[in-house]
């Protein structure tokens, strides 16, 4: 079985030493398993979220893209495209805010944090919160979503995320599904082994304290850039300790074993750090001296950069145009000739019996189970959580019709039972013989949901 990668880049900025170690480069290698069918993505809607300096997101744009092709990434293999070359996102981001639960978005971390910081400094606990940031999580869903992706590469401040894609697709299976899964529910993924590089001060490399060592920067750029890294006062033939210092833990993520083995080595008898940031300088010139050459040629060729990109979204979109006219046609937004087309049809097939999740005023979650008529059969009680609710309907799905438990009640309903507990109500019958009937047409549309 194929798996579908997906990975998002935002473009803000000027790929650094420490993104191409930690993000790029096993990127590129896991993009070339034969088993996996990759996407990459320049996000520069989310770019819109972050920062209004057109410039500088034009620019990066560029970079980010000519970075990754220029580290090797091989744009025939995989789908690499711009998030603004696919329209079908923007519109896959309003179909699903439309599903999107205001309490879950008020749950994202980052329109928290926004929030608590407003809250502290005494200021409205809104103030400076754009729509763009408030439903980013939608955005981030459409991206992964429109193309089914099965995995998602992240960090853990990101993993909340991908856990609302997956229930942002989920509501929408149940709404508009009619028995069919539509959307892939994706799993994030965490690389507990990517390597984090310390920068010129030892802190995690970042933009955000200024300490970075330039990727694609000149060779004296380089040599600078290393000739500032903070290392301690120990003289020429004192022993250094490798373990304490960042300039071996950059050295031995591009080294290989031996030439790590015997760097320590080094260090532990005494070696110069001029010597030790010269090596440094070495191994790094040596990775990244052929990337850095074709960087410069695709930079200045931004028109190639270009055709690369309309391809990737050419290819990109052979999947995402017919999918959002599968999910046009899921919510209703038909053409009149297609609906008397399918009207025609649907009187020969029948529609599919469906479960319709939906969410109270306090947050509980509930249910609702139609007959392929429309009539309304089940009105579970609440959950605290969509997957809760999700969880019970698949085993209703699953279970079978036959080891339904239903009980009449005194007041003209029948209630469901699942390990030993109520979980839906039937809404109000006149007799025991329409009760009976109404619990074998749950029966027998149920069973059409197993088939």
């Amino acid at each position: 079985m194929t798996t579908r990668i997906l990975t998002g880049i935002t473009t803000t900025g000027t790929p650094h030493l420490g993104n191409y170690a930690g993000a790029i480069r096993p990127a590129i290698v896991a993009s070339r398993a034969p088993d996996v069918d990759s996407f990459y993505f320049l996000a520069d809607y989310h770019a819109l979220i972050k920062c209004d300096d057109a410039q500088r997101i034009q620019r990066s744009r560029l970079e980010i893209a000519a970075t990754w092709l220029a580290c090797g990434l091989d744009a025939e293999r995989v789908t690499f495209y711009r998030q603004s070359d696919i329209p079908e996102i923007p519109e896959l981001t309003w179909l699903l805010t439309c599903v999107a639960a205001k309490g879950l978005l008020n749950r994202a971390h980052a329109y928290k944090a926004s929030v608590d910081k407003n809250i502290e400094i005494g200021e409205d606990p809104d103030a400076g919160v754009s729509m763009g940031l408030y439903s980013y999580p939608v955005l981030m869903a459409a991206d992964i979503l429109m193309f089914n992706a099965h995995k998602v590469p992240v960090g853990r401040d990101q993993i909340q995320h991908v856990e609302m894609a997956r229930d942002i697709g989920q509501r929408f299976n149940y709404l508009f599904g009619q028995g069919k899964e539509l959307f892939t529910l994706p799993e994030a993924v965490v690389e507990e082994n990517v390597a984090t590089l310390p920068g010129l001060d030892g802190r995690k490399m970042s933009k955000s304290y200024d300490n970075t060592i330039p990727l694609f920067g000149s060779a004296k750029q380089l040599k600078d850039a290393i000739a500032r890294i903070v290392t301690d006062s120990r003289l020429p033939g004192e022993p250094k300790n490798p373990d304490s210092s960042h300039l071996f833990t950059l050295y031995r993520a591009f080294a290989s074993v031996e030439q790590a083995t015997a760097f320590r080595d080094d260090l532990l008898q005494g070696l110069a750090w001029g010597e030790a940031k010269q090596r440094l300088f070495a191994i790094l010139d040596s990775e990244l001296a052929p990337a850095r050459e074709q960087y410069q040629t695709l930079v200045a060729k931004p028109g190639e950069l270009e055709d690369i990109l309309q391809a990737g979204a050419a290819k990109a979109r052979r999947l995402a145009t017919p999918f959002l006219g599968e999910l046009r046609e899921a919510v209703g937004l038909r053409s009149f000739r297609t609906e008397l087309k399918a009207g025609s049809s649907r009187k020969k097939t029948g529609k599919a019996a469906r479960f319709a999740s939906f969410r109270e005023q306090d947050g509980s979650f509930r249910f609702r189970f139609f007959t392929a008529e429309g009539e309304e059969l089940l009105l579970s009680r609440s959950f605290q959580d969509p997957k809760a609710a999700g969880t019970v309907t698949r085993r209703l799905v699953d279970n079978g019709a036959a080891s339904l438990e239903l009980r009449p009640a005194e007041d003209g309903r029948f209630t469901l039972w699942l390990d030993g507990e109520c979980i839906a109500d039937s809404p109000g019958f006149a007799d025991a013989h329409a009760l009976d009937a109404a619990m074998q047409r749950l029966r027998e549309a149920l069973a059409t949901l197993a088939e």
